[in-house]
This record gives C-alpha cells, structure tokens and sequence, in this order.
C-alpha cells in the first residue's frame, strides 16, 4: 500500500459522515501526511488528534515537528508549548524533553511547570498506562497474539486501546474488503494495526529482527 492509498483511507476514516474523534484515525493520518511531505496538512492533523484526546503527548510533539518543515513557525510554537505542559503534568519525560529541544531551538519560552502528583500520575502510582494514548488502563492478562509483537502489544498497550482497535480493524476489514486469507490482505490488516498502535516501521524491524 502506497502513501496515497494510506492517506485515502484514514482521510475517509475520519469523516463527518464515519468516525470525525478517532484520535487514532487522525494521529495515524498525520503520520501519513508527513511521509508524503505534506507537513502542514499532518500538524493540522495532529492538531486535531490533540483536541480529541490532550492527553496523547506524542502527537503534540510530531504536530509540532510538521509545522516547522512546513515552516508555520508560529503554529509549531503553540502545539509545542501546549504539549510541554500536558506532557509533564502526566510525567512523559521522552516527549517532554523532545517538545523542549524544539521550542529552545525555536527561541520560544519553555513554560514553568510542576513536577506532576505522583499520587495523581498513573504511572508513579502504579497504574498502568497505554503506551499509545497516555490514558490509563488495564493490562492484558497475555499477549493478543503470538509472537514478539503480539508481546510489546501487551506489554505497552492498554486493552481498552487493544479492544477499539479491534473495532477500527472491523471497518478496515469492510472499507478496504480484505479477505485475510490473502496474505496481501493480511498485511494491509497488520500495516493499519500498526499504525494505530504507534508501532513504526523501525520498532517493528527491531521487534522482528528486520523480518
């Protein structure tokens, strides 16, 4: 599947008529935008993806990367500056310091925050929480699957997160009209899940050795 059918794809997946807050749908269309050089187009998605859900650090920060290739420099400062905060309100250091990096570069003020409750932050309190959102969840019991995706799945991903890609696959399945007893089928299905549960190619290259 190439740039252009990924883009039709989550393009129709969010819709007015379909699914317009899948979160996922627009993260997984900014990602799309941005490897086809559409960088303005990608942080509006991700813009968007954060309206919908504040609390997905990650978007904030690839939002604010897409501004500044597409040199809305402006745009980029305010995504960035409004991710720095909700990132270290929920303690997600590796965005944090990433959105950080971006506005010193810029020449924009780094917000004064304080350090997040850990009685408040799911992750210092022991709670588990979903790599790909940054909500709190519940932890599967077990991988969804065999294999060493099937147990990074488990072990990053919440099964709230698991179970509405679940029904994300289901409209994949029906849209795109896969028969996953094709293998050709079978990857599209796999390339989509990945894509909503923010495994890259490069993650998935080193979970599979390169397979």
């Amino acid at each position: 599947m190439d740039t252009a059918q990924r883009i039709a794809q989550f393009e129709t997946m969010v819709r007015p008529e379909a699914d317009p807050n899948n979160d996922m749908a627009w993260f997984s269309l900014g990602r799309a935008y941005s490897d086809a050089e559409r960088f303005a187009d990608a942080g509006q998605a991700f813009a968007r993806c954060c309206t919908i859900n504040p609390a997905m650090s990650k978007a904030y920060q690839l939002g604010g990367e897409a501004f500044i290739k597409a040199g809305e420099l402006s745009k980029a400062a305010e995504i960035l500056t409004r991710g720095y905060v909700a990132a270290a309100e929920r303690g997600d250091r590796l965005p944090q310091q990433a959105m950080e990096a971006m506005l010193t570069k810029l020449g924009e003020p780094v917000p004064t925050v304080k350090a997040p409750d850990p009685a408040s932050t799911p992750a210092m309190s022991g709670g588990f929480v979903c790599g790909r959102t940054g909500r709190p969840g519940t932890k599967m019991t077990r991988p969804p699957f065999r294999g060493p995706v099937g147990e990074w799945i488990a072990a990053n991903i919440t099964k709230e997160t698991f179970d509405a890609w679940i029904a994300q696959g289901t409209k994949v399945i029906n849209e795109l009209r896969l028969d996953l007893s094709r293998d050709e089928d079978s990857n599209v299905y796999d390339k989509h899940m990945r894509e909503y549960l923010g495994i890259d190619d490069e993650l998935h290259a080193k979970l599979t050795g390169g397979e």
